[in-house]
């Protein structure tokens, strides 16, 4: 693997990845690779809406997380322009979200990406989402 791409790994893993507030919500880092990320967090009590599923806050926090540091993991850094999010099903609490991101099409300035969140427990799929990235040169 190139050492450019495995800094940038590296960089989408622990910094943009460790952001403080994904420290603060729990959000684990599970596994990157040059354009893909997989995060998690748990469904606490303190996550959850007024009829006990994840809050649709929560949803979008993994949805956001993972589609940052897997667009920031090609070298180039990004920033999200929009986010467009559909609900399917709710989570119950004690589950764990499960976000995984990856490119529908990159450009040199602009990329987008699916966003997909399960529950990994209960296996449903409770959200996806398509988000636009902008790329820093």
């Amino acid at each position: 693997m190139d050492d450019n791409i495995e800094e940038s790994i590296k960089y989408a893993r622990e910094t943009v990845g460790g952001d403080p507030l994904a420290r603060h919500l729990g959000i684990v880092i599970e596994e990157v690779s040059e354009g893909f990320a997989r995060v998690s967090l748990e469904a606490k009590p303190e996550y959850m809406n007024a009829v006990g599923r994840a809050h649709g806050a929560a949803v979008y926090a993994v949805i956001d997380q993972s589609l940052a540091v897997a667009a920031n993991s090609r070298g180039v850094r990004a920033v999200t322009l929009d986010v467009n999010a559909r609900y399917h099903s709710g989570a119950p609490g004690g589950d764990v979200l499960v976000a995984e991101a990856s490119p529908i099409e990159i450009k040199k300035r602009i990329s987008v990406w699916k966003v997909e969140v399960r529950a990994r427990n209960a296996g449903a799929l409770v959200a996806t989402a398509t988000a636009t990235a902008y790329h820093q040169a």
